[in-house]
């Protein structure tokens, strides 16, 4: 019957069917098969997988990012990250790096960076001279942070399915997403250098002094939602509704960008893209018990045990393993269904949770960049107007930096653990 069910989820999977479905009917099947187990449990599960206070906070952070978008905030963001880094040799791609790190820092969600920074310098890229490639690939990559720097959502739910602290991984999220950015900004300054992409002329510095001012209501909302959950002033689902009305007072008031008549569709967006990860979850839950019933957990753990003997070997199946998933699955089913059945090995092995959190989360990020699922990577071609599979051919320089930081973090623990550390 498990192999059966396996032939099946791979035949679902070929043909196209979307990945929460492929995970309900193969949860739905499998379980009706278990004897003595009504065919209630499925949605039981379901709705029991849902039924969590720090679920909520996946709603609200996309409700933030998508109100920020709405009032026009990562605009200001952007016209910020220009004026710090437009003179520069390809001072347009370094801007949409250190923009989507910015960004990172509101939504949680990588996403809502590569929609809303993409629609508004994939084209500019393309008006100053940057050939598509350039213009799709640095936007793609650059998205991938939005779930490594915090708040980020896959570590929200990482959290929840370890009981790891949320604080510890946002702050051990810090150091690899700035090592990122970093890297990605001194490859886009060799390409530049070959290709000869434009800058952008220098502003004044009362232009960029108005500039800062103007960013610092938005650039305040990450020390707000970060502090608060380290000083112990809110959990990360009271930060994340604390963001989303920061972010909407601000628009409204300071900004004065957002309108009232506009929360309608807003709401409706946020309901219709929070829907498609909640529903993965939701039926991930359900396939989580048919795993149990096959005891995956055990036969990992023994598997792990028995032909694993080096912690180093470990992480490096545990990396290639979430590469490939990540491929054709979004990151939060990804670790509802899989990170329970890794954790007691890791934990055998002496790694922390916060720091196979970092691993796996990265890992993940990548997958949001490559086909056939990266959504990422999906949403930055059709703005670009470019094919996927040259799409991905222009992001994979890019990849190879995030892929470095992984490895650096995954075997120098310490570097991405400093932070948090301090706050022990």
């Amino acid at each position: 019957m498990g192999i059966l069910l396996l032939v099946l989820f791979i035949t679902l999977m070929a043909i196209g069917v979307p990945i929460a479905f492929v995970i309900g009917i193969v949860a739905l099947l499998g379980i009706t098969g278990m004897p003595y187990t009504p065919e209630a449990t499925v949605p039981m599960k379901m709705v029991n997988g849902l039924d969590s206070f720090v679920l909520l906070a996946v709603p609200l952070f996309i409700l933030a990012a998508n109100l920020m978008n709405s009032g026009k905030i990562s605009e200001k963001l952007i016209n910020l990250a220009l004026a710090i880094v437009g003179p520069i040799r390809g001072g347009l791609a370094h801007a949409n790096i250190l923009v989507s790190m910015m960004f990172a820092g509101v939504s949680g969600a990588s996403q809502a960076d590569a929609a809303g920074v993409g629609k508004i310098l994939i084209p500019s890229m393309k008006k100053q001279g940057y050939d598509k490639e350039t213009a799709v690939g640095v936007t793609a990559a650059s998205s991938t942070v939005g779930v490594i720097i915090p708040p980020s959502i896959p570590m929200i739910i990482f959290a929840g399915l370890t009981n790891a602290s949320i604080g510890a991984l946002f702050l051990g999220g810090i150091i690899p997403g700035i090592l990122i950015g970093l890297g990605m900004m001194v490859l886009v300054y060799i390409i530049a250098m070959k290709r000869n992409f434009p800058k952008v002329a220098r502003p004044k510095w009362s232009e960029l002094g108005k500039l800062i001012l103007e960013s610092v209501p938005a650039l305040l909302t990450p020390f707000i939602i970060i502090g608060g959950i380290i000083l112990g002033f809110f959990t990360a689902t009271e930060a994340a509704a604390i963001a989303s009305l920061y972010t909407f007072l601000i628009s409204i008031f300071f900004y004065k960008t957002l309108k009232l008549k506009d929360l309608p569709k807003i709401l409706f967006d946020t309901l219709a893209l929070s829907s498609l990860s909640l529903f993965a979850l939701a039926a991930a839950s359900a396939l989580g018990e048919l795993m149990s019933y096959y005891q995956l957990g055990t036969i990992a753990q023994e598997f792990f045990t028995n032909n694993v003997s080096a912690k180093w070997l470990f992480i490096l199946i545990i990396i290639a393993f979430f590469l490939f998933v990540g491929t054709f699955m979004d990151a939060i089913p990804a670790m509802i269904l899989f990170v329970p059945i890794i954790l007691p090995t890791a934990l055998e092995f002496g790694i922390d949770p916060v720091h196979l959190g970092l691993i796996v989360i990265i890992t993940l990020a990548i997958g949001l960049a490559t086909p056939p699922y990266g959504l990422v990577l999906l949403l930055s071609a059709k703005i670009g107007e470019l094919s996927i599979e040259r799409s991905f051919v222009a992001v994979l320089p890019y990849l190879f930096i995030v892929m470095a930081v992984l490895l650096l973090i995954a075997f120098l623990p310490n570097i991405a653990l400093f932070i948090p550390n301090l706050f022990n």
